[in-house]
Parts: structure tokens; sequence; C-alpha cells
């Protein structure tokens, strides 16, 4: 390819200058050309750009792992390496011409510019401080300088929080380039990354990723100072040292300002950085330079013999180490071909196939296989030779160990250094398949290498976006314009939200939750999203809402204890103390608060109204209470008791009533429960408040009214609870139980046994009663004796003439029973006012059913009576001794009964007080008690 008459012109310049550019358009202007570049991705990023003007049949790609080479390809964009310097062509350029001071790879590129020459046009590109060298080494070239499109400026040192968008971080090594990704994927939604190692198709797919704005960040090696064009306003340095093979060092300007170059594109100016607490500081002197594009001119470059001699493995390796003839040349430092060679050398069973000039040249091409995988020269080596062992004698390596080792690394699972490493390994088998004498079959070869490298590469792309980039995060940061709300928002059946295909959560009701898998720095982000993004969606849940019917809401217990209303399983708010026990506050939850004005005033009215219409529905008997509370035409005793009652939800025990039932008048019981009143033998209630739906709102409002938790409600059909546990007794009262023992039995269910025990009892003291109700109730013994003691019963034991099983009969108390003894025996037995009032209540019942029969005409007596033909079944009977229900002993405000000692001091007994001598009076009749002139009026009236 050498033409050394045809001039040569050497475009020099900073980065952004358009070098590139212009070599693509006079390389297109050609009949034929060739380029060579540092990197393979610079020359695949050409490569692409020519095929889009010229096509795909007329130009080549030729690197060290990839080959694309039509039979008529006329156009070759190639790594330096790979340059086919023995074809003639009418145009080439070298790019990047300064690497010739690099130390491993330098040779090269001065080979190249000393050697390459296209028949009508030469170009050799790169950096002013270039200029010496083709002063010295191309005195007949043309030089010219090109400006730079923008402004390059120093912006300082930023955290990478702060970081602006579509900014590169340049790292140095493959764990800081990991690092830095890992952080701006918490910080900043992810990162693209970009190294040397990466293979053409992931790289590609990692750069559209940033072209596209998918990402607004790029992770890249120093391999992005090479030429790569990328859409990159800001470059910030990971660090300002590396590792260059021999030791770690600080970077020169000349580097420094090639990476930074990379920042602002045409004519769009860019800044340059460090990334805070990750790198040191630029100094005011590289700043400067950099600012200004001025770096010190090379004083040398690396040389090594292009066209060594294979007369023997000894000559050849001299060749290689041969110093040049003198400046400003210097001899190469021992690159990894040459040490590998030099160690292959050193084994036997290499050497020992060596057979003249022709397999010294082959040795030489086996050696140059490059070091991939990055294992160093010695492992490099070993593998080389045994690449040796199947290719000495001139051949190709064996069909079937090349495919072996290629189905070996066909596996797409693992982490990103797993599959780095295959593709690594792959490229050396692919550098392997374009040789055309190294295997059999190189085209099929080549192809099932290629394949390979590209399902690798989609798999580490997919690993590498997984493992650095959050989709969620990064298109929540990016879509900040005001186009924002504009974005797809999709919430599926099961209230999951997704906002432009990404989750961001859930929703239940209006309450927004962050998806549960969110980190904690994504939670603010997350719910910003949802409040930017759920605006419209929210406006229309609201009409939902409003014209929802009230099956869809529903009262229950929050996790918290609250009472809370619901829409469609959703917590709408929670009830809270208000003026009244029926008149509760509806308090919206958080999210239906920070609704607008309107939508939250329509949602509290719909709230309240529902709240209404179920208190009327359910809490009927209460709402009737506080309306005969209020009527004026209504006896003041009733009235009080029923306010009484009220405020205690329509149930309340007979001692708390005891002041207000003493002084209710026995006609005006008959207008309490003509109201719905019942009066038990131990409570009083409404009849209507035991119901489970009353129950339930009961014990919300008084949760709601005494700011405590609501209780956790048996289920609605339980009538006696064993394993339940209430937390007090007001609790238990309010979801309509009474406690018996270590069991709750329902309130009514309580009464109607006791109500069966006095009608079994008749006028005696003792008797014996059929237990099967309340067995039937699921009462055990112990509960069972526990509600009869409350109700004034204790157990005895069958006399011993008395059979244990007796004919079933009827034993309640009859009107022909109740005598004057039968009164007289009441009131001697001290019976007190409940007891009274359930023995009344069955009287005037068993009264008004006798009297109907008195009215009714008699049968005829034509008929003897037929006795009865079915046998009496016979039931077990316990037996009860009645002792009266005691009654409380009044308290003092203080706490403590009137009968109390005041506690003494000293270690003795208290000593009784004597009481003060009272007066002696003769003895006078006693008035008659209340009780005894009502049983008198009701035995007037029977017998009259």
């Amino acid at each position: 390819m050498s033409s050394p008459k045809v001039p040569v012109k050497a475009v020099l310049g900073p980065t952004n200058t358009g070098k590139t550019h212009l070599a693509v358009e006079r390389l297109c202007a050609h009949s034929s050309g060739v380029m060579g570049f540092p990197l393979r991705l610079l020359a695949r990023e050409i490569y692409d750009r020519v095929v889009a003007i010229k096509g795909p049949k007329e130009v080549a790609l030729i690197t060290g792992e990839e080959r694309i080479e039509p039979p008529g390809a006329r156009w070759y964009l190639c790594t330096a390496e790979s340059m086919p310097v023995e074809r003639q062509f009418a145009f080439a350029a070298l790019d990047e011409a300064q690497l010739g001071a690099d130390p491993e790879r330098g040779h090269i590129f001065t080979d190249r510019m000393l050697h390459v020459r296209g028949r009508e046009e030469t170009m050799i590109l790169g950096s002013e401080s270039l200029r010496p060298m083709v002063r010295a080494l191309l005195p007949e070239a043309e030089i010219i300088s090109r400006p730079r499109f923008s402004t390059l400026s120093y912006s300082g040192p930023k955290k990478l929080s702060r970081l602006p968008k579509r900014t590169a971080i340049v790292a140095f090594s493959v764990e800081q380039v990991y690092a830095v990704a890992e952080l701006l994927r918490r910080l900043r939604g992810g990162a693209a990354v970009v190294m040397g190692a990466l293979s053409p198709r992931t790289r590609n797919a990692q750069v559209d990723m940033f072209q596209s704005g998918e990402v607004d960040y790029l992770v890249a090696t120093d391999a992005i100072g090479m030429g790569l064009n990328l859409d990159v306003q800001h470059i910030a340095f990971a660090g300002l040292s590396k590792f260059d093979g021999n030791r770690t060092r600080r970077l020169t300007v000349a580097e420094m300002a090639q990476i930074a170059g990379r920042a602002g594109r045409h004519q769009r100016d860019g800044t340059f950085g460090t990334v805070a607490g990750e790198a040191g500081e630029f100094t005011a002197e590289e700043v400067l330079a950099i600012e200004s594009h001025q770096f010190p001119a090379l004083d040398w470059m690396y040389w090594r013999e292009a066209e060594p001699r294979f007369d023997s493995l000894a000559q050849l390796i001299a060749d290689l180490e041969a110093k040049p003839d003198g400046p400003p040349l210097r001899a190469a430092p021992e690159a990894i071909d040459l040490s590998v060679l030099k160690r292959l050398a050193d084994m036997l069973q290499v050497t020992q196939r060596l057979s003249g000039p022709k397999s010294v040249a082959r040795l030489w091409e086996v050696a140059s296989l490059p070091d991939f995988r990055q294992t160093g020269s010695e492992h490099h080596s070993r593998f080389v030779a045994s690449l040796w062992e199947h290719m000495a004698q001139g051949g190709p390596l064996p069909h079937s160990y090349v495919a072996s080792e290629l189905a070996r690394l066909d596996n797409i699972q693992g982490d990103v250094d797993t599959i780095s490493a295959r593709i690594a390994a792959v490229r050396t088998w692919t550098y392997v398949a374009h040789r055309g004498d190294w295997v059999e079959d190189p085209p099929a070869m080549a192809e099932r290498a290629r394949h390979l490298e590209e399902k690798l590469s989609d798999a580490l792309h997919n690993a590498l976006r997984q493992r650095f980039v959050d989709r969620r995060t990064s298109m929540l940061l990016r879509k900040g314009g005001k186009d924002d709300a504009l974005l797809p928002v999709q919430v599926d059946a099961e209230n999951q939200v997704f906002v432009d295909g990404e989750h961001i959560g859930e929703l239940d009701g209006f309450t927004f939750r962050v998806d549960s898998t969110a980190r904690v720095g994504e939670r603010k982000l997350l719910l910003a999203a949802a409040e930017r993004h759920l605006a419209a969606y929210m406006k229309d849940k609201v009409r939902a809402l409003l014209m929802a019917e009230g099956q869809e809401f529903s009262l229950t217990r929050d996790t918290d204890g609250r009472p809370a209303l619901l829409w469609n399983g959703a917590v709408l708010g929670h009830l809270a103390k208000g003026r009244s026990l029926l008149q509760p506050l509806f308090k919206p939850v958080r999210a239906v608060a920070g609704l607008e004005g309107d939508d939250l005033r329509a949602i509290a009215e719909k709230a309240e109204g529902w709240i209404h219409e179920q208190l009327a529905k359910h809490m009927g008997g209460l709402v009737a209470l506080n309306q005969l509370a209020a009527d004026a035409a209504t006896d003041g005793v009733v009235r009080a008791l029923a306010a009484r009652l009220a405020d205690a939800g329509g149930i309340a025990g007979r001692q708390f009533l005891a002041d207000t039932l003493t002084a209710l008048p026995k006609e005006a019981r008959g207008a309490a429960r003509k109201a719905g009143i019942v009066f038990g033998a131990l409570d009083v209630y409404h009849h209507a408040i035991l119901k489970p739906a009353a129950a339930r709102w009961r014990s919300a409002l008084f949760a709601a009214q005494t700011e405590k938790p609501m209780p956790e409600l048996p289920p609605e059909s339980a009538v006696h609870l064993k394993e339940w546990n209430f937390a007090s007794t007001a609790d238990c009262r309010n979801a309509g139980y009474r406690r018996v023992g270590n069991e709750y039995v329902r309130i009514d269910l309580a009464e109607r046994v006791i109500k069966k025990a006095h009608e079994a009892r008749g006028q005696a003291l003792e008797f014996g009663m059929d237990m099967a109700f309340a067995t039937s109730l699921g009462l055990s013994d112990a509960g069972l004796e526990a509600l009869m003691r409350d109700a004034g019963f204790r157990p005895v034991a069958a006399k011993a003439e008395d059979p244990t099983a007796v004919e079933a009969t009827e034993t309640h108390v009859s009107v022909e029973t109740l005598t004057d003894e039968t009164l007289e025996t009441i009131a001697k037995d001290g019976a007190d006012e409940a007891t009274s009032e359930v023995i009344l209540e069955s009287v005037e019942i068993n009264a008004s059913a006798a009297t109907e029969a008195d009215s009714s005409p008699a049968p005829e007596q034509t008929a003897e009576p037929q006795p009865s033909t079915s046998s009496p079944q016979p039931v077990n009977l316990t037996h009860w001794r009645w002792v009266g229900i005691r009654k409380p002993k009044p308290v003092e405000q203080n706490g403590r009964r009137r009968d109390d000692k005041k506690p003494q001091k000293g270690k003795g007994p208290a000593r009784e007080k004597r009481p003060a001598p009272q007066a002696i009076n003769k003895p006078q009749a006693a008035a008659p008690s209340a009780l005894a002139l009502q049983l008198a009026a009701l035995k007037d009236k029977l017998g009259g």
C-alpha cells in the first residue's frame, strides 16, 4: 500500500473539529478507500455510516474478531492492526495517529503512519501534539489545523446526584464502572455502560439507550475518548489515574483533553469536571491546558520492525527486539504478542514442531492472537501452545475441537461478569475463525461464532440493563416536562397502577400505596409520580363514588381498631366523635382529604348521607328511645328512662337503672313496653337493638364517641361464645352479650332462660327445671350456674324421695294458682323488683289469655274426654332454690361503700366503734311497699 510519491495531508486539531467527518467525506469521494481506527467500536460506527451512503455490498468491516467483506467491497473500515496493507486503495487514512506513543499498540500506528498510502490521497488524523512527529517523519506532508467547533469549559467537581443530564462518567477500571453505574441506578434511575470489552452488538444496544433518552447517563472507560461520537454535554471523571499495564499513574494532559473533548458536539458547548468524593482535582495548569487545547508536543513515537525475518525463531525474536535507527523513534516495549512468542520459544513441545521459515511465520501468526480474555502472557501462552499442537503441520484446527469449545460457551445464564467472560472467549474463536487457513470451513465457523456472540451479547445487554437500569425511576425522572401528566396511566382489575407501562404501586380506594419492592430513596419519587399522573383518574373515581349504590358501602373495623367506612372494600374515612352518639362525624382518610375542595365536599356529603340512612335503618330502636325521651306527652319518668337507656346505647343493666326503675309507676311501665322497652331480670333493652347490624353500629358509635378501639365482633349467627374475650364489659354489652362465668350469651336469650326458671318455680322456693333450652344454646354447666346465680338462684340437690325423672308438664304460673297465699309468699320471700317484673309480665300475659278463654263459647260436653294416646316423655331436671337477687350496696362519690371501715393505724386489728345510743321509739306499723301495693292491686283485679 506504500505510495511515497503521493502527498500526505495531516489534519490536526483537538476533539470536535470534524477531522473524522472530513476523512469520511474524502473516503466516499474516491473510487476505493481504507481507514484505520483505534477501536473496533469506532470502526463499526463509521462502517454503519458509510454503508448508509454506499450500500452494504460495497463496504467492508475488518477487525480482529469481526469480518464483513463482500466480494466486491471497495471501501474498507478497519482497526489499525487489521488494515489490509497488501492491497492498493485510492484513498487511505489513519485516525488518532498520536497513539503512536502508546506503549502497547504505538508501534502499529507508527508503522501505518509511515507506510500506509493511498494512490490518490492519504490523510493522517490526530491531535495538535502530533505536529513535531509529522514534521520529523513526514517532512513532505501538508499540515492542516482545524479549530474546535464549540467551547469546552471546566465546571468543577459535582456529586453523582447533582450531575446534569446527558453526562458521561469516565472510569478507569471495570470495577469502578460497575460501582458508578450501580450508584446512578439508585440515585438517577440507571445508566448505560460502554467498555472496550463489549461486543459491538452490546455496545450499540447500550449506546442506543443513551442516545434515545431512555437513560440520561453513560458510564464508560477511557475508550470513549477514542472518537466515539455521542450526544454528551458533560464529562465527569471518576478518577484521574489509571493502571497502564505496569503501574498506576496520573493521566497526562493530552489523555485528559482527549476524554474531556467528548463533551459538546458540533456547535453545542460542553463542560467537564470530576465526581466529588471519587476523583482528585484538576490542577489550574491542567484546566488551562484543556480549555485552550495547548498540550505538550510528542517527542517520540514507538517503533517495531513491521517485516521481521522468519529464518529461525531466534532471528524473528531478534528482529522484533531491534532498535530503530534513531530519534524520534523508540523501540516499543515488549508487547504481549512478543512476550507470548518468547515463552513459546522456551517450550520444547513447540520448538520441536518448527521445520523452517514457513512454520516460524505460522507460529508468529498464532502468537499474535490477541488476549481477549485478559488472562496475561503466561496463561495466554499456554492457550496458544495448545492451538499450535494442532496447527504445527500447517493444517487447520479440527472442526470438532473448535465446535466443542463454542458449544461449551453457549450458555446465557450468569451475571454480568460471567457473560462478559464468555463473550471474551467467543471473541477469541471468532478471531480464529476469520483466519482462512486456521479452521475447516471458515465461513461456517465464523457465522457460528458470530451468532453465539450476538446471543451472548443480547444476554449481556439484558444483564447490564437489569443490573444498572431502573426503568421505572429513569422514566419518572426523565419525564418532567409540561406533557408529563399526559403519560398513559393504567389501573388494572387488581388496582395495580402503571405509568407508561411501569408499575409504581396500587390503589386502595383513593389511597395510593407505593410498590412494596421500591427502595427507600424511590418512595418520594413514586408518591410524586402518583400525585402527578393520577389526577385525572381520581376525578373519574370521584364521579363513580357519587353514583354508587348504598350496598357498595359498608362499616367495619380497620387494622387500628377504628370504625371505618368502606367503599368497595377500600377505606374512605372513619367515624369520629360528634355532638351525640347518633351524630358521629365523618373524617375522611388522608388521600380523600387531599382532593380538591368540590370533590372533597361531595364525598363527605355522600358518606354522611349513607351514615344517616344506616342509622335510621339499623339503629331505629335508639332513634325511638330518643324520640320517646323528647315526647312532652309522655310521663316524665318514662322519658327519663328512655333518655338514660338511649345514652347507654339501648341496653343497660337493671342495677344501672335502679333509681329510675324504682320511681317508675306500674301504669307507666305499660307505656314503656309499648315503646319497645323490654324489662328483663338482669338487663333492660329495646327489642330492636340486639340485631347484628345494630350491634355493629352501636359498637362503632361508642368507639367513635369514646375515642377507643372498636371491638372485634363475633359472627352474626353466634348466640353463645366460649373462646372469646371482650376487652371490657362495655364492649360486651355493646355487642349484645352478657358474661356468665368465662362464657358469653346473647342478652335476650339469657333473659329467656331466666324467665323459664321463674315459670318453672311458680310460688315454690325450691323447684326442678328442665334445662334443655339452656343446653341448646351451648351453655356449659358452669356457665348455666353462673347465669342462674346472677338471676338469684342457687343449685340444690334433689330430695331423696323425689324421682329424678318426672312427666313433662306445664309449670308456668297460672291465674288459678295465684292465690292470696302466693302473693303473700312472694312478698315474704323478699322478691326484688326485677323478679317481680318478670313474674308480673308472666301473670299479665296469662291473665289476658285466661280472659280470652272465659269469653269464648264453651265446647259441647256430649262426649267423654279421650285419654291421650301418647305417653309422656321423661325429662331430666336440675334443682334450684330461689334466694333473690342481691341488691348492690350504695356507693359514695369517693368510691367506698357506706359501711366500709376506715383503715386503722398500727398492727392490731381495727376496733369496731360502738354505735351512738339511739332514742328508743315504739314500734310503728310499716307502710306497705310499692311491690305489695302492686300485688294487691293485681289480686283485686283478678278476683273481680
